[in-house]
């Protein structure tokens, strides 16, 4: 799977930002401090980025491609991680960060949402 317009496609959502976790080597994409999906490595180096999503979305995805496991250090729950050099189509990957941002984004107040979806504008 080609990554380089992962960071692009992430930070061209209403109020997302990116840091770099150092400690844990990982890009992290985040709302307001709340974060959406984070891309690093695995303990072996591998390329990994880790998303949340609705317990039973990511059971189907996990079952569905072998490349996507459990949240690598996250809640097994509702966090999942997809190995980065698998053959997942690059849409399936899309639609876990659409429905992972969109997760994070409804956590927010609706007063919070509305600053959010006015940003940019």
């Amino acid at each position: 799977m080609k990554t380089g317009w992962i960071d692009a496609y992430c930070l061209a959502k209403k109020g997302a930002e990116q840091d770099y976790k150092e400690e844990w080597q990982a890009t992290r994409y985040m709302i307001r401090g709340k974060m959406f999906a984070m891309r690093g490595g695995d303990k072996n180096n591998l390329p990994i980025i880790t998303v949340k999503l609705p317990p039973e979305l990511g059971a189907r995805l996990r079952e569905e491609y072998p490349a996507i496991v459990p949240g690598y250090y996250m809640n097994k729950t509702h966090w999942n991680s997809l190995y980065l050099d698998s053959d997942v189509p690059e849409s399936v990957l899309k639609g876990m960060l659409d429905r992972s941002y969109q997760l994070v984004l409804k956590a927010f107040s609706r007063h919070v949402q509305q600053e959010i979806s006015c940003e940019n504008d």
